[in-house]
């Protein structure tokens, strides 16, 4: 145990000196100031927060969720005064629906602005592929995409899917998505999908973990069925759904056909009345435990990873501004996360900003 006085302490029946307290401030990433305080403060997520557990609200956000918003935050509107200075203009899909909006009407606006096209995702080879695809055209669309599995660039932060998959800032000249990056491909394929549903209804929120067991808010349930829409869409799943085949067959077939995950083709099955409530909750169970079995790779390439963890349209701006002598290096680069100015060069380089 790292603090085995920590007992002692509580009960009061001791104190630490202050290097102790000083390493444990550093280890559960807690201001030193806060252990001074009367009473613990509350902090709260800075924006709408929708995640619930047995339809009760989530009170205590970790700092890993809390430190990640608040880098987004930033990085927004630094972006947003980047694109005022350029004149960028409002973006129509900001806002442009409602919780009284079609799904399928929401669903096929948003295919069409993305234009995300369903026979050539069913083309590519790989989730990977499908969701660099997508992210891509977000991006082009004038939304800034994040996809990250850690706190910045800290490795030793990774960030938890159970405790959010993702988050929208909204914003009709800066819209954000973060993806959590610690999830599956195939999971953040429908996270994406849910966040840009954020974007056209122009909220910002943070996403419930459990998207299957019945959201209590209604704007993420309206989002859920919008985002299974936008990526498996009924029309196109009932014709190749396949009433005689193996459930699991299925779920292998369709979830590689439509690049998206076995729980999502589990909705889409239980949405047509294909199996019971009672089979769904087996098979879902059964299915997310062994997605959460397989374990992940990670690393590769810096900057590719880089331009993915910030997002290429952001560091685009960023690198750009800078060069051009708008942007203090050392402000970039804090908001880069990085250190050194070789980083940065390449970094740039790696975008395509030479």
């Amino acid at each position: 145990m790292r603090f085995p006085h920590l007992r002692h302490w509580e009960d009061e029946e001791g104190q630490p000196t202050l290097k102790q307290l000083e390493k444990y401030a550093r280890t559960t990433r807690t201001a030193i100031g806060y252990f001074f305080l009367p009473e613990p403060p509350v902090e709260r997520v800075p924006i709408p927060d929708l995640r619930t557990v047995a339809n009760q609200n989530i009170e205590h956000p970790s700092p890993d969720l809390l430190d990640t918003i608040y880098i987004c935050q930033e990085r927004q509107e630094w972006y947003r005064e980047f694109a005022r200075f350029h004149g960028d203009r409002p973006l129509p899909f900001v806002g442009s629906a409602s919780l009284n909006s079609s799904v399928e009407d929401t669903a096929a606006a948003m295919r069409e602005a993305l234009r995300f096209d369903l026979a050539e995702r069913q083309r590519m080879a790989t989730w990977t592929e499908a969701l660099r695809c997508f992210i891509e055209l977000a991006d082009e669309l004038g939304v800034l995409v994040t996809v990250n599995g850690v706190v910045g660039n800290n490795n030793h932060r990774r960030l938890d899917p159970q405790e959010f998959r993702g988050f929208a800032l909204s914003d009709d000249i800066a819209p954000m998505v973060f993806v959590n990056g610690a999830d599956s491909k195939a999971a953040q394929m429908f996270t994406l999908a849910h966040e840009l549903a954020h974007i056209w209804l122009g909220e910002s929120a943070v996403s419930d973990s459990d998207r299957a067991r019945g959201p209590a808010h209604e704007a993420e349930a309206w989002c859920n069925e919008v985002a299974a829409e936008v990526l498996v869409p009924k029309a196109a799943f009932r014709e190749t759904f396949d009433t005689g085949e193996e459930l699991q067959d299925t779920l292998s077939r369709l979830a590689r056909q439509f690049k998206v995950s076995t729980l999502v083709i589990l909705r889409r099955i239980r949405g047509i009345g294909a199996i019971t409530t009672a089979q769904f909750w087996a098979a879902y169970d059964a299915e997310l435990g062994r997605i959460q079995s397989v374990q992940r790779a990670s690393g590769g390439d810096f900057y590719l990873t880089q331009g993915v963890r910030v997002g290429k349209r952001f560091g685009r701006a960023l690198v750009v501004s800078t060069l051009e002598g708008n942007t203090l290096y050392r402000d970039a680069m804090r908001m880069l996360g990085i250190s050194k100015m070789e980083t940065f060069r390449e970094f740039g380089h790696s975008l395509g900003v030479e």
